[in-house]
């Protein structure tokens, strides 16, 4: 006779009468065309609820079911576990007896946090136990990185109606947020988010209304993390706050807006971009923090491999000219700018800038930001700029065929201009350049270079250690084990340094296209993008998956974040 736990979950849940055989017949031609799980599938159909689905699992996978979670840690030794690390995978432990240490899971199939766990407590033994989300995150703000005096939770827990009143009290520029632990309890609250997002790392604070919950979000080392779950009817009052801060229409709802924050943090100037999108079920926000006291723009600290940036430093030496940096959003293209501008910007030139925002203030450079509200776009900025005699322009990104002429005629009347052009690699800003129109001739007459780039996480230094790859990995690459042989690869393994993701940074890969004369050529011939790369590799051109692996086998970065962003 057959286990249940060998029964797959749809002839579970058909056993238990919660679906029929036509239910599951139905949500298994649903999942052919959807990433979902079965189960989801049945969930989001109305069909069954988490708790029937979680249910069937314990029963699936012979696991203790919890409805609700009870904390207990006598020995207290469950604090040593960063909290970013349980809310990533959802997962908590949270009973600690004898030798036995009780985790609550959502998804049983998730085995590598729950072998974390046991490396951690190698003389306990673990037992997994489900439960569903909000209860796992419940503990987890209850009782761990959340359990200090000024943490989110207990700010939201000493909310109180009355305390929404005061929201219409603006806040000064440059207070130290740091020093406002007296204040409102939904000031605080922000307050507080913006702190920890900063102790984190995160360039982003994303602020998501849903139907039934607000979701708060920090975006660390370019991945986003679940981090606070504030309730559903604080939403109205932390956006508020958030326009109040940054001095936005706050009985607008309806539109866009965008806007800007000052603040000091622990005695560091953070500037933050504020976006507010509507959306179904409130205002989104996103918060772009800009930490200025930390920054530094310097080419030789972005990850440049030494032949790549010797040859990126003769041609932004050349007089006249356009360079383009190519790549996603996100991806650092202004930051390799603001490095070049850093490094060029000498008392004997005049450098100006066009950008759409200006995201730091460079000392000695003249920055004018755009603003299509008032018809000074990129085209009309640069047009301007003309007229005021510099010797180097960046244009924040060409967009259309307009500023791409205009950068032209710049660069062929003797001026550096560099800017950036959304296309994945190298060759293909060539493309991208006719297909918004401009002549081929004077593409092949104008840009000296295209240098593509992404930004790989490096390795976490704490907990760093060496590892094999897997063989799955190395074929997407399109590499084989003999080109590792000998080779030693490394990994992180996971601690509260890295939020126990096994990085803690980011660097560069890059991929640099001279225009040489054999690429004029096949640019005249209307070559493909294509037809361009190959010529160049041949040249030399390093790409950026061979940049991306050489710098795996440094022991910067791994072959399965190269992957990611390849």
């Amino acid at each position: 006779m057959i286990g249940i736990k060998n029964k797959k979950i749809g002839q579970i849940l058909i056993d238990k009468r919660l679906i029929t055989n036509e239910d599951l017949q139905d949500a298994l031609l649903t999942q052919q065309t959807t990433p979902l799980k079965i189960g989801q599938i049945l969930i989001k159909k109305g069909l069954i609820n988490e708790s029937d689905l979680l249910k069937a699992l314990s029963a699936q996978f012979s696991m203790e079911y919890a409805e609700t979670l009870n904390f207990s840690d006598d020995e207290n030794i469950l604090k040593s576990i960063p909290a970013q690390f349980l809310k990533r995978y959802k997962i908590a432990p949270y009973s600690v007896k004898k030798n036995i240490i009780k985790v609550a899971i959502n998804d049983p199939l998730m085995i590598q946090p729950l072998d974390n766990i046991k490396i951690i407590f190698e003389n306990y033994k673990i037992m997994p136990v489900i439960s569903t989300e909000k209860e796992i995150l419940k503990i987890i703000n209850n009782h761990y990185e959340l359990s200090k005096d000024n943490s989110t939770t207990s700010v939201i827990e000493n909310l109180e109606e009355s305390d929404f009143e005061i929201l219409t009290s603006p806040i000064t520029e440059t207070e130290d947020i740091l020093d406002m632990a007296n204040e409102a309890p939904i000031i605080r609250l922000v307050n507080t988010v913006i702190k920890q997002a900063i102790e984190d790392r995160a360039s982003d604070i994303h602020i998501e209304p849903f139907e039934k919950d607000l979701v708060i979000r920090f975006r660390v080392d370019g991945i986003l993390y679940n981090m606070f779950t504030p309730p559903k009817k604080y939403q109205a009052a932390i956006i508020s706050r958030i326009k109040i801060m940054a001095n936005l229409n706050i009985a607008e709802n309806r539109l866009p807006q965008d806007g800007r924050i000052q603040l000091k943090v622990g005695g560091k100037d953070i500037d933050i971009r504020v976006s507010v999108f509507p959306t179904y079920y409130g205002e989104r926000i996103v918060l772009r923090l800009l930490n200025k006291s930390d920054m530094k723009f310097d080419l030789d600290s972005l990850g440049f491999s030494k032949e790549t940036l010797n040859v990126f430093n003769e041609l932004i030496k050349k007089t006249h000219g356009i360079i383009l940096v190519t790549g996603p959003t996100g991806s650092g293209k202004t930051t390799t700018l603001y490095s070049v501008l850093t490094r060029l910007n000498t008392a004997d030139v005049n450098i100006l800038t066009v950008e759409d925002p200006i995201e730091y203030q460079l000392h000695g450079v003249g920055q004018m930001q755009v603003k299509p509200k008032i018809d000074l776009t990129f085209a009309a900025g640069l047009r301007s700029i003309l007229r005021q005699d510099p010797d180097i322009i960046m244009v924040g990104e060409i967009r259309d065929l307009e500023t791409a002429e205009i950068a032209i005629q710049a660069a062929l009347t003797g001026h550096r201009v560099f800017s950036t052009i959304h296309t994945n690699d190298a060759a293909s800003g060539i493309t991208r350049l006719l297909d918004m129109g401009v002549e081929p001739f004077l593409i092949a007459s104008s840009v000296n270079a295209f240098l593509a780039q992404r930004l790989v996480r490096t390795i976490c230094p704490h907990c760093k250690q060496s590892y094999k790859p897997d063989p799955v990995v190395l074929k997407d690459l399109g590499m084989k084990a003999s080109q590792i042989q000998g080779k030693k690869l490394y990994r992180g393994k996971g601690c509260d340094k890295c939020i126990n993701t096994g990085y803690l940074g980011r660097t560069g890969i890059y991929e640099l296209l001279p225009v040489t004369n054999d690429i004029r050529k096949l640019i005249m011939e209307h070559a493909d993008a294509v037809q361009i790369k190959e010529k160049a590799i041949s040249s030399g051109m390093k790409t950026l998956l061979q940049d991306g692996v050489e710098k795996a086998l440094q022991g910067i970065t791994t072959l399965e974040e190269v992957l990611r962003v390849s």
